[in-house]
């Protein structure tokens, strides 16, 4: 089962920010998944919400202001404590600081239609252009982008984030030609976890912080699940020993 750091590591430093995913990637993280937006002069930038406030303390939308804009700001406001500032990267920041990634999902919400066509459109460009298609995933619960990223290249990867029973995850996730099914945690089940991979679908699970989540989700049979903190979860899970086919951890759970 593989691990991925939650916006970098969300439980361990600030979230989204390049420390977090610097500091994640410096404890053996290499897989992350990672909220995109649309800078005002069209570069792709790591932040979850639409707007500032929550994680700057500044008034405004991401849409309002540069890639170099928000590269200033400090996105330590209301998030896990760090003693340095650290702004709000772009997506090629991130990449550069974490050069021999395993693979990425990147996480698109729902806006305006003209933002994320345009979004749609550099991501695309992007992927072909570094050939990283089985690196990259571009992932979102907005129906109207996933199909919009498979009309321009259906090579690329994408993943349906499903928060709610209905519409059928798996039903929606195959029917949008997905690659990746990414449930809430609470709608996994043995069940739903059986019918994406006999649908061909990687299932990854957000967001799991208990140790024994995981290790039920694993049983389930689950492929990959998204931590704040992914750190801890390596050490626990690289470990624990076998024993009668059983694993153990070495000493307790570690969240």
């Amino acid at each position: 089962m593989q691990i991925y750091g939650h916006r970098g590591a969300k439980g361990e430093a600030p979230e989204n920010s390049l420390d977090s995913f610097i500091h994640a990637y410096g404890h053996g993280v290499r897989h992350f998944e990672m909220d995109v937006q649309l800078s005002k002069d069209g570069e792709p930038v790591i932040i979850h919400d639409l707007t500032l406030e929550r994680t700057t303390g500044r008034k405004g939308l991401v849409a309002d202001n540069t890639m170099a804009q928000l590269a200033t700001m400090d996105a330590r406001y209301n998030t896990s404590p760090w003693p340095t500032a650290t702004g709000i990267p772009s997506l090629f920041d991130v990449v550069e600081a974490c050069p021999d990634f395993a693979h990425l999902q990147l996480e698109v919400k729902s806006d305006t239609r003209q933002r994320m066509n345009v979004l749609c459109n550099r991501l695309v460009e992007w992927i072909q252009r570094k050939q990283w298609h089985q690196r990259i995933t571009l992932t979102s619960s907005d129906q109207w982008f996933l199909r919009a990223v498979k009309r321009r290249n259906r090579s690329i990867s994408t993943g349906f984030v499903a928060e709610r029973r209905f519409p059928r995850p798996v039903a929606t996730a195959r029917e949008l030609g997905c690659n990746y099914l990414c449930p809430s945690k609470r709608l996994c089940t043995e069940a739903l976890v059986t019918a994406a991979h006999k649908a061909g679908m990687h299932v990854s699970s957000w967001t799991v912080n208990r140790i024994h989540d995981m290790t039920l989700l694993e049983q389930m049979g689950i492929d990959s699940v998204i931590t704040d903190y992914p750190t801890s979860a390596l050490i626990y899970f690289e470990n624990r020993v076998t024993i009668g086919g059983i694993h153990m951890p070495v000493s307790g759970e570690v969240l």
